[in-house]
């Protein structure tokens, strides 16, 4: 006000939030999205039906799957779904984890803020907490372990699908994942390097979950591209074309004027020439084989068949890439260049009937850096959950095979950190060391909704286990073991591991955003667009 006079800042329509109401509302919204995917953690964890405006449906108990289907509204709540998102592209497991520790520390901190504790001084504490529970974690608490050690790997994986929907196959898929990332590792620099992306992941209704392969390989969800073309190759060279083999369309429009019968004849043997010499240069090449991304005329694929050579056409880029790595082919854009060192080779390429489809299979590559897993399950949903269950594994895997250290499961890890930061925290003086002792407090949510999916009562089940790691020196993994009543029990013996940077990830991420929206004291929303689509959404900027 000036002389009287309200002087307008924001456009009208806009709404605004300050001070404390604008953090209580934004810690509700995060905390909202923690509990909504809390009741999935864990072995006993429940599934989530989402159902999304098509009527499609996804079922799941998979954190970051979840998040992404939800349609969020509140920007911290959002702020949640990438937390959830950053640990999943890291690590590929702990997305419910990193959740729910976000939401409980912001749980924690509201209570400081209630005591009259600055966000800022909160968020101090909460850094130093995190730094000291990283270091905890390299130096005291994590296992190393070689690469070499299958039977580790086999347990880390199948610690990580422990809550997904393939319960029953685990043992078998465990093993499957340990040999497939192990086919793909490679030493770069002195360090293991496990660069998933390699490893090929199809899915065919039909079949059990106990029906799941490993194909040494590749394989193409295509069939040949003509039913005279040989069902089987072995010994193939492989020529990896990524320009159709057809006749391209001109750009600009042109007319043919033809004046006689005669010079139809000669227009028609041209173009059936052309498509002869393109079979031809594939077959100079000595390609008995070819693996085109785009498309190939019906002509062409005539005069291959002939030929004797197996065509497979459309294929995606990046299983050619993946193709050229394990068959040591170069991708060629013209046939015309196309030479006999540009060729791949594979001991076998056959068609093979999967489900109710036909597939093609690229078997005995030599020195193969490729491999792929065929999976089955008696729906699509269930083909979905173990797809998303195997890529899990596979991050985990990966992830213990390059740093090379493993944490127990079973909450122990949470655990242990809990009373070693609670230890910690005087030493960390001011009023810094509540919110120390807050972010340990906020650890043990992870034991305690563990208990509580389990049937457990998790308030029993957290003072047993605050006893074990108080009591004891070498009780550092102890945590709750769901095979024997969730009694405290070693997680290491019973097999229930994890890799250090799911737990380093899960910190740091829900410490980071933590800290983010207890720093926001001021929510500003733009008016809604009356053109009915754009406008933010509440909060579109922060401060």
């Amino acid at each position: 006000m000036m002389s009287g006079t309200p002087i307008l800042v924001l456009r009208e329509g806009s709404e605004r939030e300050t001070g404390r109401s604008a953090v209580n509302n934004n810690i509700a919204a995060a905390r909202a999205i923690a509990d909504a995917v809390k009741s999935t953690l864990g072995p006993r964890g429940m599934d989530k039906m989402l159902v999304d405006s098509m009527g499609d449906i996804t079922i799941t108990n998979d954190g970051v799957t979840i998040l992404k289907e939800i349609d969020v509204e509140h920007p911290a709540a959002k702020m949640l779904v990438e937390v959830a998102k950053t640990q999943d592209q890291q690590c590929g497991d702990g997305t419910t984890t990193a959740v729910v520790l976000a939401g409980e520390l912001l749980k924690r901190a509201e209570s400081l803020i209630e005591q009259n504790i600055h966000p800022t001084v909160i968020t101090r504490g909460f850094s130093l907490a995190r730094e000291e529970a990283e270091r905890l974690l390299k130096k005291e608490i994590g296992t190393p372990v070689k690469a070499t050690d299958d039977e580790v790997l086999s347990q880390v994986a199948h610690t990580a699908m422990g809550s997904k929907g393939v319960y029953g196959a685990r043992g078998e898929l465990a093993r499957l994942v340990v040999k497939a990332v192990k086919t793909i590792a490679e030493e770069r620099g002195g360090h293991t390097v496990a660069d998933i992306s390699l490893i090929q992941v199809e899915k065919k209704q039909g079949g059990g979950i106990a029906d799941t392969e490993l194909i040494e390989g590749i394989i193409l969800d295509k069939e040949r591209g003509h039913p005279r073309m040989p069902s089987e190759v072995k010994d193939a060279k492989i020529a990896l074309l990524n320009s159709a083999l057809e006749i391209k369309k001109t750009e600009f429009e042109s007319k043919i004027n033809i004046k006689s019968p005669g010079q139809i004849q000669n227009f028609l043997d041209q173009e059936d020439r052309s498509f002869r010499d393109m079979a031809d240069a594939v077959k100079n090449a000595g390609a008995n084989v070819v693996i085109c991304q785009k498309g190939i005329d019906d002509v062409v694929l005539h005069y291959l068949a002939r030929a004797g050579i197996y065509a497979v056409k459309q294929v995606k880029e990046s299983d050619l890439q993946k193709l050229s790595r394990a068959t040591g082919g170069k991708i060629v854009t013209g046939v015309k260049e196309l030479s006999g060192k540009d060729l791949g080779h594979a001991g076998k390429v056959a068609q093979r009937k999967v489900g109710d489809s036909d597939m093609t299979f690229i078997t005995g590559c030599t020195g193969a850096k490729s491999v792929s897993v065929l999976i089955r399950g008696g729906t699509e949903h269930v083909t979905q959950e173990v797809e998303r269950s195997l890529n899990d594994a596979l991050k985990v895997v990966s992830s213990v095979l390059e740093d090379g250290v493993i944490c127990a499961g079973g909450g122990a890890t949470e655990m242990e950190l809990a009373v070693r930061l609670r230890k910690f925290a005087p030493t960390v003086g001011g009023r810094e060391q509540l919110a120390v002792e807050a972010f340990a407090q906020a650890l043990e949510v992870i034991p305690w909704a563990l208990a509580e999916n389990g049937g457990y009562d998790a308030i029993n089940t957290l003072i047993q286990l605050r006893q074990a790691h108080e009591g004891s020196v070498g009780s550092k993994n102890v945590g709750i073991n769901f095979l024997d009543g969730g009694k405290p029990a070693d997680m290491i013996h019973q097999k229930v591991v994890e890799p250090l940077r799911v737990k380093s990830q899960a910190l740091s991420s829900a410490s980071e955003v933590a800290s983010m929206v207890l720093r926001i004291d001021d929510v500003i929303a733009s008016r809604k667009s009356s053109g009915g689509g754009g406008g933010m959404p509440p909060g579109g900027h922060s401060h």
